[in-house]
């Protein structure tokens, strides 16, 4: 049997007595970093064997995984922090146990993403998760404008370093845009901020970014104040194009996104005119 152990993303009060148990119970632990899980087995007393498994790694490690738990041994798996999973190895193990028959046993606990949505105060019946923001400026600038018509929160994870470029690029396309910063969730220097992305950048830019980071956008504003459903298909794409900066191709797949029309019926009407 694989369990999918969740374990603090910060705080190690936050463990449950489930996972605790399960823990104890496991022949062995999957973890991504042996030498950061010891810390969290040490503080509970747990002792048991730990075997990496990380991204670099799980392909090479399924088999005899999978070999393991079809022999009846009782597996667990964490990550570093959070859900496994959830943007973190664990994934593709789990497709491979469906295909084999083989059990797997959810340990709920801490997640960062909706840590951070339920203190956002952004929309919190309807939201997505984009893991990991792309690095490449025009890979991110897609998932942003997707984001930005979303109805509803999306919630990425975003390193440190590369915050102030990201939250830039925001402000290129949506200087409006409503966003929340969560940092360091559960931890001592644990900081919340909300705002346009230039509000943001003022303060940041004069303070070290350090820990894990969770950005939100509240999509569900980004158009705030715009009827765009009175609007003609021509007017609401010229709309997004001087609110968003926008190229004409861009606003034209933006619009149609948000009408839930092909992407050619809106290109028909703006460009047959």
């Amino acid at each position: 049997m694989l369990y999918l152990v969740s374990t603090p993303i910060g705080n190690l009060g936050d463990i449950t007595h489930r996972a605790i148990e399960t823990l104890k119970l496991a022949d062995y632990i999957l973890c991504e970093d042996t030498r950061h899980s010891k810390i969290l087995l040490n503080h509970l007393q747990i002792d048991k064997p730990l075997k990496s498994f990380h991204k670099f790694n799980e392909s090479f490690k399924e088999d005899s995984i999978i070999l393991d738990l079809k022999q009846g041994l009782q597996v667990a798996l964490i990550s570093d922090a959070g859900t496994p999973g959830i943007a973190d190895p664990g994934c593709q193990l789990v497709q491979r146990c469906i295909a084999e028959g083989i059990e797997i046993v959810p340990i709920p606990g801490p997640c960062a993403a909706i840590a951070a949505l339920s203190c956002s105060g952004f929309e919190t019946n309807r939201f997505q998760f984009l893991g990991f923001l792309p690095r490449k400026s025009g890979e991110l600038k897609k998932l942003l404008q997707e984001a930005f018509v979303y109805a509803g929160t999306s919630i990425c994870y975003e390193s440190p370093f590369r915050l102030l470029q990201t939250l830039q690029a925001i402000h290129n396309i949506a200087p409006m845009q409503q966003i929340a910063v969560c940092r360091e969730l559960t931890k001592k220097f644990e900081e919340i901020r909300r705002g346009t992305p230039q509000e943001l950048i003022s303060f940041w830019k004069d303070h070290t970014l350090k820990g894990e980071i969770v950005l939100l956008i509240d999509g569900e504003k980004a158009i705030e104040g715009q009827e765009w459903e009175s609007l003609s298909a021509e007017e609401h794409v010229k709309m997004l194009m001087d609110q968003y900066n926008l190229s004409q191709r861009d606003a034209i797949k933006m619009a149609a996104e948000m009408r839930g029309v092909p992407k050619r019926a809106i290109y028909n009407a703006v460009i047959t005119k």
